[in-house]
């Protein structure tokens, strides 16, 4: 008897899309085994598991009974974090929403910004610290943005650390996954001039996006391509597993990052009809 669905189980579709790499993936790693044993599990199902705890919060040990046993599901978590399949999948996506909005497949602009998250009790002291700009203790989560929304690059440090960490971390992560056509780095004036003279050592302008003065006391002012990152941190704060920082390990918590920016592409490359981002002529 099959189960009831979940609002956040993959559509036919969207499975579609990432059953490939999942697929080879799983090959692979049989491939590798001594016993050559694929497994009993569904990995439709473990990654169903993984975007319902993303999106709901729940403790690992607390998954609803229908869903695959919670330590088969943090095997694969932990396997695919280590294997960088997450990661690739993500990729992937991105690459092929570019695509969908007529855009090349690799970004000459990306936008980077941080932001301090609290954690949960339990999180090891050692990875967290105290943001004394905007007095908050936990982690700080760093992003870099692409133009349409995906994202390129995430960095995990603690709150205490100094945005040039993150701003130094992500154009290299970026520059890896986007080669020799990124050219520009948009900031805000949080990022000083570390992340500056790294972009130039690597060929990239890191341009610092301060505000218009005729805007003053205007309250909030989108600023033009900059307001992106902000818009994409505000969708990843549905998935409770992201509003506060749970994961013991930073790279854990940056999987996650993966997976719910995977999860809103796949949403985005299977709506029944195009939405306001991609670059389409509905007349046609």
């Amino acid at each position: 008897m099959e189960r009831m669905p979940y609002a956040t189980d993959l559509s036919d579709q969207q499975w579609a899309l990432i059953e490939p790499p999942a697929t080879a993936w799983k090959q692979e790693r049989v491939a590798r085994s001594a016993t050559g044993d694929p497994g009993s599990c569904d990995l439709r199902e473990v990654v169903n598991a993984l975007l319902h705890q993303n999106r709901t919060g729940c403790r690992w040990r607390l998954p609803p009974h229908d869903l695959p046993a919670w330590s088969a599901v943090f095997h694969y978590f932990t396997l695919w974090r280590r294997d960088g399949l997450d990661q690739r999948i993500q990729e992937i996506r991105r690459c092929r929403v570019r695509e969908r909005s007529r855009r090349l497949e690799d970004p000459s602009l990306v936008i980077i910004d941080t932001r301090s998250v609290r954690v949960a009790a339990g999180v090891p002291k050692e990875t967290t610290g105290l943001d004394a700009n905007k007095k908050t203790p936990g982690r700080k989560r760093g992003l870099a943005v692409d133009v349409p929304g995906p994202i390129i690059g995430v960095v995990i440090l603690a709150a205490s650390a100094h945005d040039n960490e993150a701003g130094i971390a992500l154009p290299d992560q970026a520059a890896e996954r986007c080669g020799m056509r990124l050219e520009r780095v948009l900031v805000d004036r949080g990022f000083k001039d570390a992340v500056i003279v790294h972009g130039a050592v690597r060929d990239i302008t890191v341009e610092v996006v301060r505000r218009n003065p005729d805007d003053a006391g205007k309250g909030f002012v989108p600023q033009p391509k900059r307001w992106v990152v902000e818009q994409v941190n505000g969708t990843l704060m549905p998935h409770r597993r992201l509003a506060r920082d749970y994961d013991h390990r930073p790279d854990n918590a940056a999987s996650r990052v993966y997976r719910a920016s995977t999860a809103g592409m796949l949403r985005r490359l299977t709506a029944p009809t195009p939405t306001w981002r991609d670059d389409v002529d509905l007349a046609a």
